[in-house]
């Protein structure tokens, strides 16, 4: 049983991807979610309806020891399945003016994505490597390449998993391992609902916020066997508001 792992796979981007990888390939999904089980259940149904299988596996990516614990005990229930393709998806926002930012707010943001990212992939990367096969696609942002005023904490970590992204490419590419991201701009979705689309779609060339789908399409295609030659790429989804 091949797999792929989708960390924050229960809503929005993530969610999206683990629809999109039921329709379009024959990997069997691993919907990690932290705390929302509700939503989790939600898209292991999204995702049978599409005609995919899937289970749901909760661990927090920023808990290490959690991430290896909930990781080897789903190895050891499953002896002949393989984790063959990791989507880094799992992120959280904690806005604001840098000058007044708690420690905290720069430390859970940082800890989420970029931690998460090292957690679970350097714990599945080396079944990779003796595989000779894996594709890890990670999520960054617009703000991780263009920088964003009063995401500094999260244009810190979405920029760090630009930077890993393309430094891990080169360590692994001879094993058949390819290593992407995508930076998507503003998307439709719980983490942008709280923003004034209507103002900020001025902004964006394409007049609108992108849908989660448009993200999924493009992750689904780095995983697959047609992007084999493409690594160490970041790809924009934004709308053309930057490139």
């Amino acid at each position: 049983m091949k797999c792929a792992l989708i960390t924050g796979g229960s809503r929005g981007i993530g969610k999206a991807i683990c629809i999109q990888l039921a329709k379009d390939t024959s990997y069997h999904i691993l919907i990690n979610y932290n705390s929302n089980e509700a939503a989790a259940k939600d898209t292991l149904a999204a995702v049978e309806l599409a005609g995919g299988t899937a289970e749901i596996i909760q661990f927090n990516v920023t808990n290490s020891d959690q991430v290896k614990t909930k990781l080897d005990s789903w190895q050891e229930n499953n002896k002949e399945a393989i984790i063959e393709v990791i989507v880094n998806n799992a992120g959280i926002t904690k806005d604001g003016l840098f000058m007044w930012m708690p420690q905290n707010d720069w430390q859970d943001v940082i800890n989420t994505s970029l931690n998460g990212f090292y957690n679970v992939t350097n714990h599945l990367i080396q079944k990779l490597l003796r595989n000779r096969y894996g594709r890890v696609v990670n999520i960054a942002s617009v703000s991780g390449v263009k920088g964003t005023a009063g995401q500094t904490n999260y244009s810190a970590a979405k920029g760090a998993i630009v930077g890993v992204t393309k430094a891990l490419a080169q360590e692994v590419a001879k094993r058949n391992v390819t290593v992407n991201a995508v930076a998507p701009g503003f998307i439709k979705t719980d983490m942008t609902d709280e923003l004034d689309e209507k103002e900020l779609k001025k902004l964006i060339p394409a007049n609108r916020f992108g849908e989660a789908e448009e993200v999924a399409h493009v992750v689904s295609f780095l995983i697959s066997k047609k992007a084999s030659y493409i690594t160490g790429e970041v790809i924009n989804i934004n709308g053309g508001i930057y490139s």
